[in-house]
């Protein structure tokens, strides 16, 4: 174990600049001698000055092949939306008896969505839910009246990202066991959207690393040069 970890702070050191290709290859060598399937992160840092900006970069995005991750849904509605969040695989479905148990400390929940009319219900629980990120917005489409649609797209890995104070996003894109096609797609698909949330005080290099990493392994940083020519983007 000792010459795995030394080894590990060796390929952080060398500050190799890699394919995105080779990174994917080295990454699943790496997960080859593990007992458990490790998720894929992409770590972007931005260049941006935060200190100017009055939202943080955020989006949200469909990974094509998902993140790999079960997502367990609670959704606070009532009448016809009952059955329309049951057909779409929400886990939890209800009103002030939800809101009560999550008072009580319940929180075996990924998402949380809500119907307009119910937002009357969950706002008390803000202090709760707020910090965590789970508190339903319109903005981001967990308010809406299309529940079933937006559990639709939850369940099928929909990401949420948000900058970090640091000007830092973290990205889950799959898992070690998936394809290399469809991690690269997975990846593909990540830095596009992230390039579509560029806010128009950002000048010169917006994104100014990428790298990936598994949940125990160390960083492999990629040519951004070289990945934004083959994503035909900026």
């Amino acid at each position: 174990m000792k010459t795995r970890s030394k080894k590990y702070k060796e390929m952080e050191k060398e500050e190799k600049l890699y394919g995105l290709d080779e990174a994917v290859d080295e990454l699943k060598k790496m997960a080859g001698k593990r007992r458990f399937d490790e998720t894929v992160d992409m770590a972007i840092h931005l260049g941006i000055d935060v200190k100017k900006l009055q939202q943080p970069v955020r989006g949200t995005l469909i990974l094509p092949y998902g993140s790999g991750k079960s997502v367990k849904i609670l959704v606070f509605a009532t009448g016809e939306d009952v059955e329309k969040a049951k057909e779409a695989g929400a886990d939890y479905i209800g009103g002030e008896e939800l809101a009560e148990k999550i008072k009580g400390g319940f929180m075996d929940f990924d998402s949380v969505v809500a119907t307009p009319d119910m937002m009357k219900v969950v706002s008390p629980l803000g202090k709760i839910l707020g910090p965590r990120g789970l508190m339903p917005n319109p903005k981001s489409g967990t308010v809406t009246k299309d529940i079933k649609g937006i559990v639709t797209e939850l369940k099928k890995g929909r990401i949420e990202f948000r900058m970090d104070k640091d000007g830092n996003l973290h990205i889950p894109v799959g898992k070690a066991s998936f394809p290399k096609e469809h991690l690269i797609e997975n990846i593909n698909t990540a830095l596009k959207s992230v390039l579509s949330a560029r806010p128009s005080i950002a000048k010169g290099n917006y994104i100014r690393t990428v790298a990936i990493s598994l949940t125990m392994s160390p960083s492999l940083k990629i040519d951004t040069g070289k990945i934004f020519r083959e994503i035909e983007t900026i």
